[in-house]
């Protein structure tokens, strides 16, 4: 947050921080729930329903509910879901080291809508425009 303030010339550190939060918050779930199964698995720990699907759906190659509940929408198996979220954590981490990417990466996004309003704030501001007067138009060529 330091070195990304929130900053009316510049939303896409405001997409960065809520973008970062969301995975933050993703990943404290993976971890203490990898690490809960860990100790059910040892017997330190009593292994709950909740853990139980968990280690079902890990068995079957599915993404645990639990973690579905705080990510991103995805129809993946759980070896490709994990491959993509390293991208995405990668995406963010490049982002954070090197400064606003010139490509970014929407779909890799939790909420691709806050890049897209981000855009459109950062242009409308630098025009001196009402941000309600402009928006995206796309054109599909073959």
């Amino acid at each position: 947050m330091e070195m990304f303030p929130v900053l009316y010339e510049e939303s896409m550190n405001t997409v960065l921080i809520q973008e970062v939060i969301r995975y933050n918050n993703l990943l404290a779930v993976i971890s203490q729930s990898l690490g809960d199964i860990v100790k059910a698995l040892k017997g330190l720990v009593v292994m709950s329903s909740e853990l139980e699907l968990m280690a079902s759906s890990l068995f079957i190659n599915v993404v645990p509910d639990m973690w579905k509940a705080k990510a991103y929408p995805s129809l993946k198996p759980l070896a490709s879901w994990v491959s993509d979220l390293i991208l995405r954590i990668n995406f963010l981490q490049k982002w954070i080291c090197d400064g606003i990417p010139p490509v970014f990466w929407i779909s890799g996004f939790f909420f691709p809508q806050a890049f897209l309003t981000g855009t459109l704030q950062n242009y409308a501001r630098r025009s001196g425009i009402s941000i309600n007067t402009i928006g995206f138009d796309f054109e599909v060529r073959q």
